[in-house]
């Protein structure tokens, strides 16, 4: 992950709204994304995350709010948002008529890049995503990972320094998908700003600077991933120990803690930072209490999921 300080915004969203007939989508969001970070907006399905990205990508106008990308009204400034950013959407826009090469020398022509800079760019990305050998194959001969691959490099033809990437990983396979990660973390490095939407818990968790939830058209936290997990109550510090004699010696020095007899543990609550485990070990060393093996448990995004929305997860992190 990549963390930029920049005087001006990537992305300001003010009050934003949209409805669908008597359908709140978005109902008065706020959101900043800074330059060179990686945001992640989460939500159940139908949230509205789609919706907001069509929006800041200018592809549907907006009811109420204001939107600016890149310093750009998307409204009074659509072309100068176009110019400014690229879209990878859940559905690929390859021609699967065509080569993975001819995909990006359209994609080029469509730019006016001139023929000479547009196989330039063609091949550079082609190399960068690892898709040199099968150029010239067609891409309906392409795997589902090497598709999302293509995806991508057609949308960095015109070098956009903001990216909305709208579920990119959607399908693929485990390996695929952290292919696409490091893609991901790649381009942040190089200090393109990435729009993440996504309803893979994990994906979020390892890319993102920050993160959104997006529950009933608002939003209903905002952090990065450490602090939304911190507002989640559960964490514990779990010690184990090799004779009941110790258990007890360990209650009695630590006080009011969650026992469990039959595992001879106990679960002291804590956020599980350097400081308190340091502190827990030190009030039982000065105690000569012995423990066999500790272990620490913190809340993952799961929790805060769970805890912040009114829906169950449609994809659990585990399944990443």
């Amino acid at each position: 992950m990549t963390t930029t300080s920049a005087a001006r915004p990537a992305i300001a969203v003010t009050g934003l709204q949209k409805s669908f007939g008597d359908k709140v989508v978005l109902d008065s969001i706020d959101l900043t994304v800074e330059e060179g970070t990686i945001f992640a907006l989460l939500g159940p399905n139908g949230a509205g995350k789609t919706t907001a990205v069509h929006i800041m990508s200018t592809l549907i106008p907006a009811d109420g709010g204001e939107v600016t990308i890149a310093g750009h009204d998307v409204v009074r400034e659509a072309d100068a948002v176009r110019a400014a950013i690229g879209v990878t959407g859940q559905f690929s826009a390859v021609d699967n008529l065509l080569t993975g090469e001819e995909n990006l020398l359209l994609m080029s022509d469509l730019l006016h890049l001139g023929r000479a800079e547009g196989r330039r760019r063609a091949a550079a990305l082609l190399d960068q995503f690892g898709l040199t050998d099968a150029a010239r194959k067609s891409a309906s001969t392409y795997s589902g990972g090497m598709l999302r691959r293509l995806d991508l490099a057609m949308t960095l033809v015109g070098n956009p320094r903001l990216i909305f990437l709208d579920e990119p990983t959607t399908g693929l396979d485990p390996r695929s998908r952290r292919t696409m990660w490091q893609t991901i973390r790649d381009l942040a490095a190089q200090g393109v700003t990435i729009f993440l939407t996504t309803q893979y818990l994990e994906e979020a968790d390892q890319l993102s600077d920050r993160i959104a939830l997006l529950d009933h058209g608002r939003i209903v936290a905002e952090g990065s991933a450490a602090e939304l997990k911190r507002r989640i109550p559960g964490g514990h510090i779990q010690l184990e120990f090799e004779t009941a004699a110790e258990l007890e010696s360990a209650e009695r020095v630590l006080g009011a803690v969650g026992r469990d007899d039959e595992s001879l543990s106990l679960q002291v609550p804590s956020d599980g930072d350097i400081p308190a485990l340091r502190a827990l070990l030190d009030r039982l060393d000065d105690s000569s209490v012995k423990v066999e093996r500790l272990s620490i448990h913190t809340p993952d995004l799961d929790d805060v999921f769970f805890a912040f929305t009114s829906h169950p997860a449609t994809q659990k992190a585990s399944q990443s």
